[in-house]
């Protein structure tokens, strides 16, 4: 089936020597709509870890310019994968994120941590509600794709396993999930945040239903009131649902990852750089 064909060309790849490819492939053909999801997911669960949120509110980014923030990182996400870090757009994409983090005093571990949800959290999110779940060469390639990336940005320590950095991540939650008011306003700028995207009488179902798909931990560290389990339920059910239908759709042709919609740079790439992003730019061309 012509469905299955990125499918068979990732299986034919090496992902270690390769997963820069695999990566465009798997986020930028197969599933490019389900990884902006649960990258945004992703984020959303850094924020339950206090000296995260503790950050980011005294940066006051999250409460003037949310919209803004979430464009940055998605776009400059979106042009290592679509370009490849070494490229020159991604060399300049990564001179930004390492511009905006060298303005902070972030622990490693605290960086590394994030890194690893950006591995890890896809994955999990793939495998409930992707068309398909991704394959090993797949998994593998993002956590070599990752690594690489996170290497650039002047993490130490990052594990040479995927089973190794999975296991960090697991117990990092464990130890510094805990409850911060900072972790509480933090998650409800994002939560206004992705209710802004839909028309306002929506707001508090929109709400519900994100709380809902979070587990128990991120909930009692956001201080978040759980809504009742049919909800969640529905969500989910919903999400497995548009998969069915996803799975009988024509296969992409064309890796579009930086031309996804994004409200702060309208038409981009189109007129921008990746050093046009970032806390200090300007969005005015």
């Amino acid at each position: 089936m012509a469905r299955f064909a990125n499918l068979r060309r990732i299986s034919s790849l090496d992902p270690v020597a390769d997963h820069e490819e695999i990566m465009r492939i798997s986020a930028g053909l197969e599933f490019p709509w389900d990884y902006q999801k649960s990258l945004e997911m992703a984020l959303f669960r850094t924020y339950c870890v206090p000296t995260i949120s503790g950050l980011l509110e005294r940066t006051g980014e999250f409460e003037r310019r949310p919209q803004k923030r979430y464009d940055d990182t998605a776009v400059l996400m979106a042009e290592l994968v679509e370009h490849g870090y070494d490229s020159p757009r991604g060399r300049e994409a990564l001179r930004v994120v390492n511009r905006q983090h060298g303005r902070y005093d972030i622990s490693n571990d605290d960086m590394l941590y994030v890194l690893s949800t950006f591995v890890y959290n896809p994955i999990e999110w793939l495998s409930q509600y992707a068309w398909r779940p991704l394959t090993r060469n797949e998994q593998l390639a993002s956590f070599h794709f990752y690594r690489a990336v996170g290497a650039r940005m002047g993490i130490r320590e990052i594990p040479s396993n995927y089973d190794e950095f999975l296991s960090f991540k697991k117990a990092y939650e464990q130890q510094h999930f805990v409850f911060a008011p900072s972790n509480r306003r933090i998650g409800q700028y994002t939560l206004d945040l992705f209710c802004s995207w839909y028309p306002s009488v929506l707001k508090p179902a929109v709400s519900r239903a994100v709380i809902a798909m979070l587990d128990p931990l991120m909930v009692r560290a956001f201080g978040f009131t759980a809504p009742p389990s049919w909800v969640g339920f529905a969500g989910r059910l919903a999400l497995r649902a548009r998969a069915l239908v996803v799975r009988w759709l024509p296969v992409r042709r064309e890796v579009k990852l930086t031309r996804a919609r994004n409200r702060t740079y309208p038409g981009y790439p189109d007129g921008y750089r990746p050093s046009d992003l970032g806390a200090s730019s300007s969005t005015a061309r």
